[in-house]
């Protein structure tokens, strides 16, 4: 008796993942008693010879209960996944409208007057995204050009940027420095970086020492290796006005069509760059900073102001290599390559002059870096195309009617690498070829030709 061998008492047993909630019924699987087991031997059919049991069995011949569950074990699977997403949808959206309600508005409410300093395409981009932010909002753009001046404030329009966009209403131009920042509760500083320090310096007598600057300028001093942190400080003679560095991916085009974008601001002061994101959140543009709750989309530090400065002004330069690749015809690998080595190159320095990796890694760092090198839109990528392709800088520079903040920070990448003690070829090699001392052609060749180390 004890040779004799217990089996199940359906087929279900022998396929532990049938669903439970099957609609073929099975009696539960017992031990069988020495009676039951002989029973069931004598009326179940005889076991196969081995031959038999390897042959391919007719599918008439099939049991139900043999029947394969895949099938519906799947489809019950990918019913629970689509549950498990669409209630975690639900939730973020149920969070969203919370947080939404919660969030302060005051900022908006109480701001009557914003200044943007510049009206090129990103400065007019801006101040038109605050105008229609608040139509009670008085926005004044500090302009040079006279006919751009006329043309906004008569027909709407900035003819020389943004002919085909209309720009609101409460959006006025002026030349006049005093007229425009007289009674501002924020400034939006646009001016190319190597202008900055003589113009800021011109007009610091109408400046109002608590008067917080947004800097939207990207770049670094070529004298000096001078951030905007330092620039605007050290120009109007104030080293406590309050600042605050915007940055991200963001071509003023898209801003101006209400396409989806994100930015980050960066401040010593949290208070001001929550003050800031509040100023400028809207339905189409996120504006992250950590010194709240956890953030969405990035982690970028909202004091790592170094961080967001140098990714900004060396994703420039980095962006004038990877035009020279796309100009040469090298192809994809190439260009991926060089891009990972030059977003190492800026980490490298960044950390040591004191950012944090995370700053580099997020929207104002790899954000930026991929919009800037990757997207035809770009003015420091089309320099390099331009260049790769055997043109010569100063015929580009003249053809173009913005500036390539990338062209004039290389030679200060050099010398921040330098004074860091930091390896930064293809930096340097894009610095080189600006100077004329090297050609694209044999910095690809010195590049490929550089010892193969360690990835670090």
């Amino acid at each position: 008796m004890a040779a004799l061998i217990l089996e199940p008492s359906s087929s279900s047993f022998l396929n532990p993942n049938f669903p439970s909630n099957s609609t073929n019924t099975h009696r539960p699987y017992l031990p069988l008693t020495k009676k039951s087991t002989l029973l069931h031997r004598i009326h179940s059919p005889p076991t196969p010879p081995l031959s038999l049991r390897c042959s391919a069995t007719p599918a008439s011949t099939s049991l139900p209960g043999d029947q394969d569950p895949l099938p519906d074990s799947s489809s019950e699977r990918t019913r629970d996944r689509r549950r498990a997403v669409r209630l975690a949808w639900e939730k973020l959206v149920r969070w969203s409208r919370s947080w939404r309600n919660k969030a302060k508005t005051d900022v908006l409410e109480r701001t009557n007057k914003i200044v943007v300093l510049g009206g090129g395409s990103f400065g007019t981009a801006m101040a038109a995204h605050v105008a229609e932010r608040k139509s009670q909002l008085e926005v004044n753009m500090l302009v040079r050009d006279p006919q751009v001046c006329q043309s906004i404030n008569e027909n709407h329009y900035n003819c020389k940027y943004f002919p085909k966009h209309k720009l609101p209403e409460n959006l006025i131009a002026t030349t006049d420095a005093k007229v425009a920042l007289l009674g501002a509760d924020y400034c939006f500083h646009a001016v190319p970086v190597q202008f900055s320090s003589s113009f800021l310096a011109g007009i610091a007598d109408y400046v109002d020492p608590g008067l917080p600057f947004i800097s939207l300028s990207k770049g670094l001093e070529l004298n000096t290796l001078r951030m905007m942190s330092q620039i605007i400080p050290h120009a109007l003679k104030n080293q406590r006005q309050p600042f605050i560095a915007l940055s991200g991916p963001s071509f003023s085009l898209e801003l101006m069509n209400k396409l989806p974008t994100a930015m980050v601001v960066a401040s010593k002061d949290k208070k001001l760059a929550n003050a800031v994101q509040q100023l400028l959140a809207s339905d189409h543009l996120r504006i992250s900073t950590s010194s709240g709750r956890a953030q969405l989309i990035t982690s970028d530090n909202s004091s790592d102001v170094t961080g967001v400065e140098i990714a900004g002004a060396l994703k420039n330069v980095l962006a004038i290599a990877a035009g020279m690749v796309e100009g040469m015809n090298l192809g994809n690998n190439s260009m991926a390559a060089l891009v990972a080595q030059g977003c190492s190159e800026i980490r490298w320095l960044a950390t040591k002059m004191g950012a944090k990796p995370t700053t580099i890694t997020g929207l104002s760092g790899t954000g930026d870096i991929m919009l800037t090198c990757f997207v035809n839109l770009s003015r420091n990528r089309t320099v390099g195309v331009r260049l790769g392709s055997g043109e010569r800088l100063d015929d580009i520079l003249s053809s173009m009617n913005q500036v390539a903040e990338g062209v004039s920070t290389a030679g200060a990448v050099v010398a921040l690498a330098q004074k860091y003690n930091v390896k930064m070829p293809v930096l340097t090699a894009v610095a080189r070829i600006i100077d004329n001392e090297l050609t694209p052609k044999k910095a690809v060749f010195e590049l490929m030709s550089l010892p193969q180390v360690e990835e670090v």
